[in-house]
């Protein structure tokens, strides 16, 4: 059974960091491509970050870039997000999801599976 699981949620300060990590089970990890989207309340589920199968290529949303960083490490089925600079904005559910395929997207309609989300709170 195709399982994701995210851990590193907190609450953190404004201007500091958290380190997300999406661990992959049952699904062909090292042939997807990885995606980080969020769900902030009220709002709808949003692009955050994106590696290739192979992590030789990433994508950030506008509102990310230089300051979250995503890679993967396929012997370990894992998955990272490493949020520097954190704002208020950035509070959210963060989710994990894996497309099958080498090429990511930035549309959430495209992955296959999902997982449960975890909840980061940044305080200003």
């Amino acid at each position: 059974q195709a399982q994701l699981v995210e851990s590193g949620g907190g609450l953190v300060q404004a201007g500091g960091s958290l380190r997300l990590t999406c661990t992959a089970s049952g699904l062909p990890f090292s042939l997807s491509a990885m995606g980080w989207f969020r769900q902030a309340p009220g709002k709808e589920r949003e692009f955050v970050a994106a590696i290739t199968w192979n992590g030789a290529g990433t994508r950030y949303s506008d509102s990310v870039k230089g300051r979250f960083f995503v890679s993967r490490d396929n012997a370990k089925n894992m998955v990272y997000l490493q949020m520097n600079s954190l704002k208020p904005e950035d509070t959210a559910i963060f989710y994990c999801a894996a497309k099958v395929g080498s090429q990511y997207s930035t549309d959430y309609v495209y992955y296959n599976y999902w997982g449960q989300g975890t909840r980061v709170t940044v305080s200003s």
